[in-house]
């Protein structure tokens, strides 16, 4: 769906330059564009690299693995239906405790493998669990204390105070934390199947 958004974009353009008699602005706005994404890209690499690896360095040190124990009892409060020492609980861990320190990269596979396991566990299998359905919006909003990507992003923009967006950051996501867990328990009050 979204190539389609994309080509209509593309070939709307195409047509409104053709229109206004200003063909040779395609080319001007292909080199342009061109130009500037490979700027953005190179500017995003430093940034990029360096907080990767700070999280890593966090990662091997055994921080995710610590955050991950220090979740363990809100886990077993949203995630009733999982067996305590379950494979689905530890990679539902890691995966919360890595993206709470900004490791998108390192939670995905995570997020997939706990994903599965809990299919696994689905009595169901053509419906999602209560349990499918509180990761899933945990995944979405999970608090963020380092925002890796938008540090990035605004020092290869050349923001004056890349970091000024930390303290929001970590209030928005905690605010939407907040709400996908009291949205997740009203509705498995109305709706429960466990």
């Amino acid at each position: 769906m979204i190539d389609t958004i994309w080509l209509c974009f593309f070939l709307g353009g195409i047509i409104m330059a053709l229109a206004s008699g200003e063909p040779q602005v395609i080319t001007l706005v292909i080199m342009e564009g061109s130009d500037q994404a490979v700027r953005l890209a190179i500017g995003l690499i430093g940034g990029m690299t360096f907080w990767l690896g700070i999280m890593r360095v966090a990662e091997e040190a055994g921080l995710v693995r610590l955050m991950a124990q220090a979740l363990s009892p809100l886990f077993h409060f949203l995630f009733p239906s999982i067996p305590k020492g379950d494979p689905a609980e530890g990679a539902i861990l890691m995966n919360i405790s890595a993206n709470i320190l900004g490791l998108g990269n390192a939670a995905t596979p995570l997020g997939l493998k706990a994903m599965q396991r809990l299919q696994e566990l689905n009595p169901h299998p053509e419906e999602a669990t209560p349990a499918m359905c509180t990761f899933l919006a945990l995944n979405t909003c999970c608090v963020t204390l380092v925002p890796t990507a938008v540090l990035a992003a605004r020092t290869a923009a050349g923001s004056l105070q890349p970091a000024a967006i930390v303290a929001p950051t970590f209030l928005a996501t905690l605010a939407a934390t907040l709400v996908a867990i009291v949205a997740d328990r009203i509705l498995r009050f109305f709706y429960i199947r466990e």
